[in-house]
């Protein structure tokens, strides 16, 4: 179903979460301890710009709270920068720890309610030169970071993110360049770095379940892959070490995040690019909004029934017109899903904040919300008023076909 499709006004359950998601190194800046950082400055970097001072909003955090509050979200998901609050091993900042404690006050303050993420791609420097995920001190390090993070959402989180897209993680482990990773033909993920991801999600989920009663999971980027003709067994194997796997392994948890935004068609070869003629985004994906409902499907079955929350899902976009028709086409997806008895919690979308794309820079824009690069001042986009009105009715309301 496209948003053109879609006559009458489709209502979402009572209760059902609306907001936005950002990750501390896309909008913190200047994260100088973490393994991204040298990766940016490095000589020859393929990295299109470094992040710099991103959209400062290590310091302006309470100005984004607001505005999303204003526009009429309830559910703000940030994540937590591990190597500040653990600069190097065994040293531990109790300021930045306070300082993530006051993130948490401010959604509280603004009428929103938190996700945390504990590892949003980014690792500590100490912990990536001593092996990262390949070390056999890994599952010990990120369960000692989570109980570190205890003070943070122990009160007033309801969910936490433990691990953040552990699919795509597990490929930048293995060796990947990054700036591939915007391109169509995704690399083959390290499955001993996936078998450790695992392991440090479920020793984290021990350590909240234990301590704490927030729901915990970790996200999936779901890919939507599409067979040809004849290439289902082309399809199936390819899909799943990059994405089922990960949806299979959390049978039991508490919920799973899916982070949606394109599909792959693949052939006889695995993947096609997109053809000729085909509207991409910024970050040359196709743009399809059908992939949210696909992704969620997916998760709902291969999990096995364990609820559903879209953490990401969004459009890299300077025309503002194409986000919102994006998202109600992605929306009206999502809806038929649920009435046909998938269980969402709850849409996040990504971006809050026109902020740091990784080796693609700046570029990509996907924000709700436009920040100047040069005085960091924030502008909502139609499309914020736009997601807050379906949040504040907890309706879709589309036009009819013309």
């Amino acid at each position: 179903m496209t948003a053109a499709e879609t006559t009458q006004p489709l209502v979402f359950p009572d209760g059902f979460r609306w907001g936005a998601a950002t990750a501390a190194h896309q909008i913190e800046g200047n994260n100088l301890n973490n393994d991204w950082w040298p990766r940016e400055h490095a000589p020859g970097t393929s990295i299109a710009e470094p992040s710099g001072d991103a959209c400062d909003s290590y310091h302006r955090y309470g100005e984004d709270i607001t505005l999303l509050a204003e526009l009429g979200l309830d559910t703000y998901r940030f994540s937590i920068e591990w190597s500040r609050i653990e600069p190097e091993e065994g040293f531990v900042s109790r300021a930045e720890i306070a300082h993530y404690q006051r993130m948490v006050e401010a959604c509280q303050a603004a009428g929103l309610t938190p996700m945390v993420s504990l590892m949003h791609f980014t690792v500590p420097r100490w912990f990536a030169d001593d092996g990262g995920w390949r070390s056999a001190k890994a599952v010990d390090r990120f369960r000692r970071f989570t109980e570190l993070a205890l003070p943070i959402v122990a009160d007033g989180v309801p969910w936490v993110c433990t691990i953040n897209e552990p699919n795509i993680a597990a490929m930048i482990a293995g060796g990947e360049d990054p700036a591939n990773l915007v391109a169509y033909g995704l690399p083959a993920p390290d499955l001993a770095v996936a078998d450790t991801l695992l392991a440090c999600h479920r020793a984290a989920r021990e350590v909240l379940a234990e301590h704490t009663s927030v729901a915990s999971g970790w996200t999936v980027a779901t890919q939507a892959f599409q067979p040809e003709p004849g290439c289902e067994d082309v399809a199936r194997e390819y899909g799943h070490q990059r994405d089922d796997w990960y949806l299979e392994a959390v049978r039991g948890d508490d919920w799973v995040g899916v982070q949606a935004y394109t599909r792959t068609i693949i052939g006889p070869d695995g993947p096609r690019q997109v053809p000729d003629g085909v509207e991409t985004t910024l970050t040359g994906w196709e743009y399809y909004p059908p992939a949210l409902e696909i992704g969620v499907r997916s998760a709902w079955e291969l999990t096995g029934g364990v609820p559903v929350f879209v953490t990401e899902n969004g459009i890299a976009t300077a025309d503002d017109t194409r986000r919102i028709d994006y998202t109600a086409g992605a929306l009206a997806g999502l809806h038929a899903a649920v009435a046909d008895g998938v269980d969402v919690w709850g849409y996040l979308h990504w971006s809050a904040l026109d902020n740091y794309e990784w080796a693609s820079g700046f570029r990509p824009t996907f924000g709700l919300i436009g920040v100047d690069r040069q005085t960091f001042e924030r502008t909502p986009k139609p499309s914020a008023a736009w997601l807050g009105e379906v949040a504040r009715t907890n309706t879709l309301s589309t036009p009819a076909p013309q």
